[in-house]
């Protein structure tokens, strides 16, 4: 139903006049009536009597006034709640990423932005990290964070947290005393690894590449399940800085550097390069990426650029 004969169907109901209505919306009597009986037709019903100079309400008409307003009014009312979004963001933004990802990258790139934009909802949606590409893809989420690399030409790829892998060793192992060990000796020792993903594939190569055949103890599937059991000693086991820092200084466990070896880990803020960000989405990926390895003009002139 269209607006602008509702508003016009509203100053003729409150003028009691065609003639006056047209003045006041500044259009010519003909104009007026046309709009009423287009809105006429729509309803099935006269909305108006005509006698004369005067206009009356029929009975459909008296029906159809509140309905009028409600209409006008929510109008109103949404457009003065977009303009509001375009000042200050609103809604939702819906962010997928691993359990280990929630609990100690993301935190504080929540915090931040709640900080400053606490009208906008923000929903976490734990999924592995295949999961998590595909709701990104068939755009269920906004935005995914998933270790890079990321092979997919739909997606655009935003740096926004480095770590590295470390040897993580319980209390009183034989091992937890040293900085660094070779590969082949931490090799002999039972060893935890991740059932699947990205990770499990890069700890395969560096064993096939280097020769050694590891004594896998368990396969894990979760990182904070991997921890748990190389505190109570069941082995050891592979895990991002980031996610042992608060073991270590408690003690509790010892990530060591492996000798010549470097195991980097990069996350990355993935999203559809053809979708249309909200203002709120737009504000969450400034923040995300002002907390990368990447600078932030850096990380504007690509997304301007549509590259990664």
């Amino acid at each position: 139903m269209d607006f602008d004969n509702l508003r016009t169907f509203l100053e003729v109901s409150r003028l009691k006049s065609f003639s006056r209505a047209a003045q006041k919306l500044l259009r010519t009597q003909p104009a007026v009536s046309a709009q009423i009986r287009s809105l006429e037709q729509e309803v099935g019903a006269r909305l108006f009597e005509r006698d004369g100079g005067k206009v009356t309400f029929t009975a459909a008409g008296r029906l159809f006034e509140p309905f009028a307003e409600h209409c006008v009014e929510r109008q109103k009312h949404i457009l003065l709640a977009i303009a509001e979004q375009e000042r200050a963001p609103r809604g939702e933004v819906a962010i997928s990423a691993n359990e280990a990802t929630h609990l100690y990258v993301l935190p504080q790139v929540f915090a931040q932005f709640r900080r400053e934009y606490p009208r906008v909802v923000l929903n976490a949606v734990r999924a592995e990290r295949l999961r998590t590409l595909e709701s990104v893809v068939n755009r269920e989420v906004d935005f995914g964070v998933v270790s890079l690399p990321v092979n997919d030409e739909r997606l655009a790829v935003e740096p926004i947290h480095r770590d590295e892998l470390a040897l993580v060793a319980p209390k009183g192992h034989p091992l937890a005393g040293r900085g660094s060990v070779r590969l082949r000796e931490a090799a002999k020792y039972p060893l935890l690894l991740p059932s699947h993903g990205r990770r499990r594939e890069q700890l395969d190569e560096l064993f096939r590449v280097n020769e050694i055949a590891p004594r896998v103890a368990m396969e894990v599937e979760s990182s904070e399940m991997l921890k748990r059991y190389i505190a109570v000693g069941l082995g050891l086991g592979f895990l991002p800085r980031t996610n042992v820092a608060e073991e270590e200084r408690n003690g509790s466990l010892c990530a060591l550097s492996l000798e010549g070896v470097r195991l980097a880990r990069d996350l990355a803020l993935i999203f559809r390069k053809d979708r249309q960000l909200s203002r709120a989405a737009e504000e969450f990926l400034e923040i995300a990426t002002q907390r990368g390895p990447r600078r932030e003009g850096d990380a504007v002139s690509a997304r301007r650029r549509g590259t990664v």
